[in-house]
């Protein structure tokens, strides 16, 4: 093979996917609507808010493999990682599935795990614990995005208004405090060390042998432990309340956490 060739396979395996630049197209063309006022506040809303969590979810998984093909792992390119696909991850149904209907049924940001590094590869502990500590740290910074403009007032006069009741609501930052909201839920939840979850990733490497065998067979079924925790309610209030004490560290109270929700389910009303 020349270097042309190898130059070549170097940038189709790092192209970003036309899947991606779908979705970027539906975050972007959902978010002119909700912020003009055209169409459907709610069904905008809707389109917005899961356009923008499969685009963090793409972004989430993008920064697991890509600080691992820094940590060693030279495989990942090849297997697509790097081209911001979702169908190019390892299980499609934890990753991106499960984590939409979470979204729908609840309103809890619970992320999924995809991609297959090869671990062997990577020397040194400290790597494989900022491996598993970069896709939370990428939710971490896209609900910095979301929520700063909303807090700061900068969409307080957005033109996109609803009547809900009694209550005018600007749509646009209704809807990015409620992805904004997923982030926060999702950094949180995705940084325990429960098995199966970037929390436990981090501090597995610090673990004896015989601690990692023994937790091991319990790794597949750590999310969806998680998402039944969660649905008891004293459980869900207490973990909602730590979230809301987040948002509001950014100015963002619960007026448009609420309201963003609300139109979110457009179905319902």
């Amino acid at each position: 093979m020349s270097f042309a060739d190898i130059r070549r396979s170097d940038r189709e395996e790092r192209r970003i996917s036309p899947v991606f630049w779908v979705l970027l197209a539906i975050l972007g063309t959902s978010g002119w609507a909700t912020w003009s006022g055209y169409g459907s506040a709610g069904f905008g809303v809707f389109l917005f808010v899961v356009a923008g969590w499969m685009v963090s979810l793409c972004l989430h998984e993008y920064a697991h493999a890509r600080t691992a093909l820094h940590g060693g792992d030279i495989t990942i390119g090849a297997k697509g990682y790097l081209t911001l696909n979702p169908f190019k991850y390892a299980n499609g149904l934890t990753s991106f599935v499960l984590p939409v209907v979470f979204v729908l049924l609840g309103g809890i940001g619970l992320p999924g795990g995809a991609v297959f590094i090869e671990r062997h590869r990577i020397q040194g502990r400290l790597k494989h614990s900022l491996i598993s500590a970069a896709g939370p740290l990428v939710n971490l910074a896209f609900a910095i995005v979301l929520l700063v403009p909303v807090g700061q007032g900068w969409l307080d006069d957005a033109p996109g208004t609803t009547q809900v009741g009694s209550t005018t609501v600007h749509v646009l930052p209704a809807a990015l405090a409620f992805l904004g909201l997923l982030q926060v839920s999702a950094s949180l939840l995705n940084l325990l060390p429960v098995p199966g979850l970037d929390g436990y990733g981090i501090i597995e490497p610090w673990l004896s042998p015989q601690t990692r065998r023994a937790v091991q067979p319990f790794a597949p079924y750590g999310m969806l432990a998680v998402f039944v925790i969660l649905w008891q309610s004293q459980v869900n209030v207490w973990f909602f309340d730590q979230v809301f004490k987040i948002m509001e560290l950014f100015g963002v109270g619960g007026f448009y956490q609420y309201f963003g929700q609300y139109l979110f389910h457009f179905w319902q009303h």
